[in-house]
């Protein structure tokens, strides 16, 4: 379904390799849309011209609101990447940034060389395990920036697919998540990925039925 260019205000309705995060901050910011149901709330799904360009949750932290694109929910792309989605949140892949059918092509998110180093380097943070902050600076070389690595993470605009829920505080304690600590711990349960401390939780979060 095409619709004519609009500033669509979602949320009435509803990979083979390693996805790249790798863009132009120059890139077209999208191009079109749609939306998808998920046990943690809708999902905004976005693209430009070279790839997935966005996933929001809504009521996430840094959503644009509105997408000034059309919707289309027949797009190859964005149809695939609500397959994928669809498949993680059943427990059919406990990672959905290496799902094998359908493949993603690779993700296009804006951001500085910077911000884009840093989502890089969420990819290379397997299902079922977390790193902290502190080590994610070290791997990519910049110890001492671990405020300036964790502003990156938060401003990470391809939620889920781009792992930023697996990076943790020192402590083991799930700090910030701009898709808010419940959504955070879901898909951490989800992954097996949720840290022991939290894991005797009496209070465990878990994803809806």
């Amino acid at each position: 379904m095409k619709t004519p260019r609009t500033t669509a205000r979602p949320g009435t309705d509803p990979v083979s390799t390693a996805p790249r995060a790798a863009a132009s901050r120059a890139a077209p910011r999208h191009t079109a849309w749609t939306e998808t149901a998920t046990p943690l709330g809708p999902l905004l799904v976005a693209r430009n011209d070279q790839g997935l360009s966005g996933l929001w949750f809504e009521g996430q932290k840094y959503h644009p609101g509105g997408v000034d694109a059309p919707r289309d929910d027949a797009d190859p792309l964005l149809r695939d990447t609500v397959a994928v989605l669809r498949d993680y949140f059943a427990g059919k892949s406990r990672d959905a940034s290496r799902s094998e059918s359908p493949a993603l092509p690779p993700m296009s998110p804006r951001g500085t060389p910077f911000q884009q180093a840093v989502w890089q380097a969420l990819l290379a943070i397997p299902a079922g395990e977390t790193i902290t902050y502190g080590e994610l600076a070290a791997r990519l070389g910049r110890p001492e920036a671990v405020r300036a690595v964790a502003a990156a993470v938060g401003r990470n605009p391809v939620s889920v697919l781009i792992p930023c829920h697996r990076v943790v505080g020192t402590d083991g304690s799930l700090t910030g998540y701009a898709g808010g600590l419940h959504r955070k711990e879901a898909l951490l349960t989800i992954e097996g990925g949720l840290p022991d401390t939290l894991r005797a939780s009496p209070n465990p979060q878990k994803v809806p039925a």
